[in-house]
């Protein structure tokens, strides 16, 4: 079932966390990430959504890191129902795909809560100074509307801020499969 993005208020502090690289096995910080715009885009291995952007995201990811913005992508999803969205598949994915960016694990899903993570694909842009600049969909292409896959809105997004500027206000939620929570761990929002 679709699900849409809950657009965390715009200049909302980049909330911490501290999360293992499935990739590289190697613990990301949040606080690491400090100095430098960062897109955090919150993805799994099995939304069909997710893949009919993932080549997208890939180019957004070499264009950012050209552009002196990180990136990191982090899975929330509750393995227990959705295995193939655990770090072994999520690992196998990314070295598939060929993600620039560390594709990192929320196995408590305490991170997706704290940005307010509904769906994936969600993207969240912060400024230099870890404040909330963009939030929202990667562009308005979905896998049964057409429209072709450009990443028009978090480009837009991303030259906004890599210039030091704030990207246009007009920002729309993400659309795409939702976050498979833990029994009992369902946010309220």
């Amino acid at each position: 079932m679709a699900a849409s993005s809950t657009m965390l208020e715009l200049g909302t502090s980049l909330p911490p966390f501290s999360l293992p690289d499935t990739v590289s096995g190697r613990i990301v910080e949040s606080g690491s990430l400090s100095g430098a715009p960062l897109i955090v885009a919150f993805v799994c291995n099995h939304c069909p959504y997710v893949k009919h952007v993932q080549a997208e995201l890939v180019a957004l990811g070499r264009d950012a890191a050209e552009k002196g913005v990180q990136m990191v992508a982090i899975s929330s999803n509750d393995v227990s129902s959705h295995p193939e969205d655990g770090p072994g598949p999520m690992a196998v994915e990314a070295r598939k795909a060929g993600y620039p960016f560390p594709y990192l694990y929320d196995e408590t899903q305490d991170v997706a809560k704290a940005f307010r993570a509904a769906c994936t694909p969600e993207l969240y842009l912060f400024d230099a100074d870890g404040r909330l600049a963009y939030r929202g969909r990667l562009d308005d292409s979905t896998p049964k509307n057409g429209r072709k896959v450009t990443g028009k809105d978090a480009r837009a997004a991303l030259d906004a801020v890599s210039r030091g500027e704030r990207p246009s206000a007009e920002q729309h939620p993400s659309i795409g499969c939702s976050i498979k929570w833990k029994a009992g761990n369902e946010p309220g929002w």
